[in-house]
């Protein structure tokens, strides 16, 4: 009796810390929207106007951006294509989870890492979208579509989540400072993590099944 006491009341603190993590998500829709607003803006820049861009880019910083992004694509492609399935789970899956952990601890400096995350996230996909259509038409964008399912909420609840942080001083009727790095970790912990784990797996088994 005493053993099923105990193993009901973990449950049901599981519980309780993920309906408490989805409250926090729901008070902190604002900063989430404008996470996603963000990203698709510069999604659509990078489809559009990644010519521009470059041009840009080239001008002021003499830096062929998108040759760069294309070099650091190959390489990428070049340090994953040996790996097994259970490797290339893990290093998709630490290397997600980095970024996105970053992005929102990071944002107590002023929100500047995950806007830089954001907005890099988001040219890189519409960049990248656009090279796709190039090679193989408008319905290629369907097979890139379950990549970001999971992925794609998980960084914008963590990008959302440090934009909450770093705008905090600018926030007079904000809840204390640790109350609120303690509820972040805690949507990281029970959102934000299983979101990355299922889309490593997805990720991982549509490259499988597509190599």
């Amino acid at each position: 009796m005493v053993k099923r006491r105990k193993k009901s009341k973990k449950i049901v603190n599981f519980e309780d810390q993920y309906v408490k993590s989805w409250n926090f998500i729901k008070q902190s829709r604002e900063f989430i929207y404008v996470a996603v607003l963000i990203f698709f803006i510069f999604a659509v820049i990078g489809f559009f106007f990644q010519d521009v861009v470059n041009y840009f880019f080239k001008s002021f910083f003499s830096t062929d951006l998108n040759g760069n992004i294309l070099v650091f694509i190959e390489r990428l492609i070049e340090k994953t294509e040996n790996m097994g399935s259970s490797e290339l789970l893990r290093f998709i899956f630490f290397n997600n989870l980095q970024t996105s952990f970053l992005a929102m601890v990071v944002g107590v400096l002023f929100a500047v890492f995950p806007l830089f995350a954001i907005v890099t996230n988001g040219y890189l996909l519409g960049f990248v979208s656009y090279l796709s259509v190039k090679a193989g038409g408008i319905l290629v964008l369907w097979k890139l579509l379950p990549h970001g399912i999971f992925e794609l909420p998980a960084v914008f609840l963590a990008v959302g989540l440090g934009l909450r942080l770093g705008l905090y001083i600018f926030r007079t009727n904000e809840r204390p400072f640790k109350e609120i790095i303690v509820e972040c970790l805690r949507v990281f912990l029970f959102v934000i993590l299983p979101l990355l784990i299922v889309a490593a797996i997805i990720e991982v088994m549509l490259l499988v099944s597509l190599g």
